[in-house]
């Protein structure tokens, strides 16, 4: 944890970029920088263009696409967006210029707002110099993107990983979209604090995102604050709360045991100052018998809340129990030898049935530890599309 962030552990921090590059890969694909997004205000936090990444498809793959949203948490208030405003998580300077993809028209679009995509604030304090406009970075890629081919798309996918997993289900409008690692829940951390709810609404507050939150569940929110002082509108930050509205088909590949919500919304560091739950939030197999009946809980809470998403055939489902954050970059835990399965079902498998319409995947894994091909250790594998 950066000592001078006053928030729990990991809160706007993930892992770094830079393995994307670092890693062995079949080919790069250089970054793309939008210069004239600064006419529009589309702008990262420090002021620079937004950036992604474009490999051409080719051959059945020509005029189809997959548009990638990058994750990377998010800031809550002007020390965290400080902290990152110099970062591949702030600037489009500070990020690797490459990146690896493979098959169909793949997009990576680069992470630097801190708001999931949803900020824009006119304003910019000249003391800082943070721009919160994330939503207008979306806009401009997107318009930047069908201005390249992607409006003549015969198959297209959205998706996302962590806070850009929650992007996609908070952009998923009119396109299928996957959605990896973004279902955060709105439950209390093991201290009774709502800390992720105080945090989520410091987001949303900052970034001015309220207005760019899904219409269909902020129009049924009054304007005024619940209790605890948070704004009605803040919920539709949280999926369960606004994913079920969603009418386009939608993928939801989730572990019930998060290690990114387990160690930052359960078990934050505010929440644990003498670090008891330090071994446990490392790795489950560490984790005491009381540890675990917690995380048993947490696994309980997560199922209900995505029980909110209903049956509907347009949904998929893959929640395996497994203690890891994003499986759909890894190309070990997307489609490997030795990936996690569900009814001997791999999580690339399982998408493609349902995005092709195959057959639909809507299946809950066992509770912990019942299922052996969760990996035995994690170590990042960037995927191989």
């Amino acid at each position: 944890m950066d000592s001078s962030l006053s928030r729990p552990a990991g809160f706007g921090r993930e892992r770094p970029a830079s393995q994307f590059a670092d890693a062995a890969c079949d080919q790069y694909v250089d970054i793309t920088y939008l210069q004239n997004a600064a006419a529009k205000g589309a702008v990262c936090l420090d002021g620079s263009p937004p950036a992604y990444h474009l490999f051409r498809g080719f051959g059945t793959g020509l005029n189809n696409w997959l548009v990638h949203l990058e994750g990377g948490g998010w800031c809550d208030d002007v020390s965290s967006c400080l902290a990152r405003k110099n970062t591949n998580l702030g600037s489009s300077t500070a990020m690797e210029k490459q990146a690896n993809f493979y098959n169909w028209n793949k997009v990576k679009i680069r992470y630097c707002d801190g708001s999931s995509f949803t900020g824009d604030v006119e304003e910019v304090d000249p003391s800082t110099n943070l721009h919160y406009r994330g939503h207008r970075v979306f806009m401009v890629v997107m318009e930047e993107l069908r201005s390249r081919g992607m409006d003549r798309a015969e198959n297209a996918l959205l998706s996302g990983c962590s806070a850009g997993g929650l992007a996609s289900m908070l952009h998923c409008d009119g396109v299928k979209c996957l959605a990896d690692a973004g279902f955060f829940i709105d439950v209390m951390s093991i201290d009774g604090n709502r800390t992720i709810k105080s945090f989520y609404d410091g987001v949303v507050n900052l970034h001015g995102s309220a207005r760019h939150l899904p219409p269909s569940c902020t129009s049924k929110m009054p304007p005024t604050r619940v209790a605890h002082g948070f704004f009605w509108a803040m919920q539709c930050f949280f999926p369960q709360y606004m994913a079920w509205r969603i009418q386009t088909p939608l993928f939801l590949l989730n572990p019930a045991y998060d290690s990114w919500q387990i160690s930052n919304v359960l078990v934050p560091y505010t929440a644990d100052p003498s670090g008891s739950w330090k071994s446990c939030k490392t790795d489950i197999k560490q984790c005491s018998p009381p540890q675990l009946d917690v995380l048993q809980r947490f696994r309980t809470y997560f199922l209900e809340a995505v029980g909110g998403l209903g049956s509907s055939s347009s949904r998929g489902m893959f929640i395996n129990s497994c203690f890891v954050h994003c499986q759909s970059e890894d190309q070990r835990t997307w489609l490997w030898q030795d990936s996690p399965t569900l009814h001997s079902t791999q999580i690339g498998k399982a998408v493609g049935d349902w995005y092709y319409d195959r057959r639909g995947f809507q299946e809950v894994d066992c509770a912990y530890p019942c299922n052996p091909s969760c990996p035995k250790f994690y170590t990042y594998h960037p995927i191989i599309f």
